[in-house]
């Protein structure tokens, strides 16, 4: 009966105000005073519902509900970013401790790094880590043609942070906007005046916090492009500190797989070992993406697990895209496995153990690849191994150069890679032409030393690849029928190679 008394007084209200008329009474009060009390209703509703707004359209967003519990120990990787935070933060956590010292807790906290190395997590897990309300925002939606809007909007901001704290009985409230380059950016006195309007705001808002009242109000950012941002917000008493969330090392990668592969059934016989060493630069976001997809091949095979070529082929779709339906002729396919072979074989002839897969399978873009196994994280590199590097990019232009007499399209991003790197050695010091300024240098010095080492490495590659010839043979076979060559059979046929020219050599 319950459930029907929605449909009850439909029904029964108009009803009533019929007979109220026919008896010659006057309901127009009355159906005034009805509406009235109807509308008060669905505003307070909406508006209880809503928070304050942030943006337009956000009256349906509540921005300022704290996020689901998250802690520093979910994050993984980044131990030295997230000690360094956690140090910060505790200027909030031990009020006491930093007063007996005279300490001033910090107004500002700016993340910097590549997109999808956790920042945005990091500033959630601060949240809870300090019992903070947590308001998140995006620079972009500051953003609009309309005068004084933003500055208006970081008001409503910092407002809604005080207001908030203050409802659920909180000391601290975390403000955190993401990509603060859109409004923080260097003011230059151009046309970009509001933009300058709602960057001074912000800079009034954290000049008018102060550490000793009550919520304190901690400002956390977070962009990508930190040498774009305004000296006014960098200096010390807005943006305190600073804290670099780069890309994770091996060991971070592994905790990260570690973190992400928990909800997912993995098979024994799984090593994320493995796959962290052959993630090298890749971010929390895609190795998350790695583990997800590795869950959606298995979902595809109908198994039970997750298994390690599902995980490596997970690498592939992450670095590379999906696999295509991209039908080649016969002729492009051989050209295209021995461009491949190219860069295998001079691969495994500078760095032993590095090919992981040779495969003749299209994958966004590329209609074939050859993906490596770093031996190890590096960060630093001398001439020879960035001549490696570019020996390794040209190689594929080397083996078509060598078998057809001429290059194709297919090497343009090989060589885009190549000429990266020669200019990479020029500002470096690595090159005849020793310590240089790239603007001080003529454009016809700096070509010419660009052809000269690119050139010279080119011979070496086709030197080499000349010599082992056979490899091409041996493995063109393989390669087109089973459309992959595994790291380990192609370095079989390679050795068999090397066993042959032995004699040849000697």
């Amino acid at each position: 009966m319950i459930k029907y008394i929605k449909e009850i007084l439909i029904g029964a209200v108009p009803v009533f105000f019929i007979f109220l008329t026919f008896i010659g009474i006057n309901v127009v009060p009355l159906l005034f005073a009805v509406a009235l009390v109807t509308a008060v209703f669905f505003m307070m509703k909406n508006k209880g519902g809503s928070g304050i707004g942030i943006g337009a359209g956000s009256g349906s967003r509540n921005r300022s509900r704290q996020p689901a519990y998250l802690s520093f120990d979910q994050i993984g990787g980044q131990e030295r970013a997230k000690k360094e935070l956690v140090e910060a933060l505790d200027f909030l956590v031990k009020q006491e401790e930093t007063k007996k010292l005279g300490i001033r807790p910090l107004k500002g906290i700016l993340l910097t790094g590549p997109p999808g190395t956790g920042k945005t997590l990091m500033a959630k897990a601060a949240a809870h880590h300090t019992n903070s309300i947590f308001i998140a925002a995006s620079g972009s939606e500051f953003v609009e043609m309309y005068v004084g809007v933003g500055a208006s909007r970081i008001r409503t901001l910092f407002q809604e942070a005080r207001t908030k704290a203050q409802k659920e009985n909180k000391q601290n409230a975390v403000i955190f906007i993401d990509e603060i380059d859109v409004i923080g950016g260097k003011r230059d006195g151009g046309q970009q005046r509001e933009y300058d309007q709602t960057l001074n705001q912000l800079l009034t808002e954290m000049d008018g916090l102060h550490t000793n009242t009550t919520p304190r109000i901690l400002i956390m950012a977070a962009t990508n492009r930190k040498e774009m941002l305004d000296s006014a917000l960098l200096r010390p008493g807005r943006f305190d500190r600073h804290i670099d969330v780069e890309l994770p090392d091996k060991k971070g990668r592994l905790s990260i797989l570690k973190i992400h592969a928990d909800n997912k059934p993995m098979d024994e016989g799984v090593d994320l070992g493995k796959i962290a060493e052959q993630t090298f630069g890749f971010s929390g976001a895609q190795l998350e993406s790695v583990l997800n997809e590795a869950a959606i091949y298995a979902l595809r095979g109908q198994q039970d697990k997750v298994l390690q070529k599902d995980l490596l082929a997970a690498i592939d779709k992450v670095m590379m895209g999906e696999q295509t339906d991209r039908e080649s002729t016969q002729e492009e396919k051989i050209r295209v496995a021995y461009h491949e072979l190219g860069h295998a074989i001079i691969a495994e002839l500078v760095r032993p153990e590095s090919v992981a897969q040779v495969s003749l399978r299209p994958r966004g873009k590329a209609l074939g690849y050859v993906r490596h196994n770093p031996p190890q994280d590096q960060y630093l590199y001398s001439r020879e191994a960035i001549e490696d590097q570019i020996m390794i990019a040209l190689a594929g232009a080397a083996a078509e150069e060598i078998i057809y007499g001429g290059r194709s399209t297919g090497s343009s991003n090989d060589f885009e890679k190549s000429i990266d790197m020669v200019r990479t050695m020029i500002t470096s010091g690595l090159t005849s032409l020793g310590i240089v300024d790239l603007k001080m240098i003529p454009q016809q010095v700096l070509m010419d030393e660009n052809n000269k080492i690119l050139d010279g490495l080119m011979e070496r590659t086709k030197e080499q690849l000349i010599i082992h010839r056979i490899v091409f043979e041996q493995s063109l076979d393989i390669l087109l029928k089973e459309e992959v060559i595994s790291g380990q059979q192609f370095r079989e046929l390679l050795e068999g190679s090397k066993r042959h020219l032995e004699p040849v050599l000697a």
